[in-house]
């Protein structure tokens, strides 16, 4: 949470229609967040470390990560943020379509905070984006 109470959330997701309707969700139901959307775990990295484009952009207080990213797979980028002492603090929920119990150790193994599968249907979806705005 910033000092003015916005919660800044990085959304890394390469599905466009998946990365609007979250943030859609979460903006329809909330005046204290903003969402920034990345579609790549280079990107990501970029916006992170605040190279380039992203010099200026806001140190996230929270971040959604998709396992399945181009450029730099999110299991990799989860990793590198867990390890940094300047992001390692930022709680991390993973949010993807992947329901392999692996992946599910994998990322409770390097310090995940949450670990949500995203369901097909959009009523469940919804209802699991409000449980998660609460949470």
């Amino acid at each position: 949470m910033s000092m003015l109470g916005i919660t800044e959330i990085l959304l890394i997701e390469d599905n466009t229609d998946e990365s609007n309707l979250i943030a859609r969700i979460l903006d329809n139901h909330s005046d204290n967040i903003h969402i920034t959307q990345i579609d790549d775990g280079l990107k990501a990295l970029d916006y992170l470390y605040k190279k380039d484009a992203y010099k200026n952009c806001k140190t996230p207080s929270l971040i959604l990560l998709d396992l399945n990213l181009p450029g730099k797979d999110g299991r990799e980028l989860l990793k590198e943020i867990k390890i940094d002492d300047k992001f390692k603090h930022i709680p991390v929920i993973v949010l993807t379509n992947s329901e392999d119990y692996t992946d599910v150790l994998d990322s409770y193994d390097h310090y995940v905070n949450a670990y949500i599968t995203k369901s097909t249907d959009f009523d469940k979806f919804n209802k699991d984006m409000m449980v998660f705005k609460d949470f």
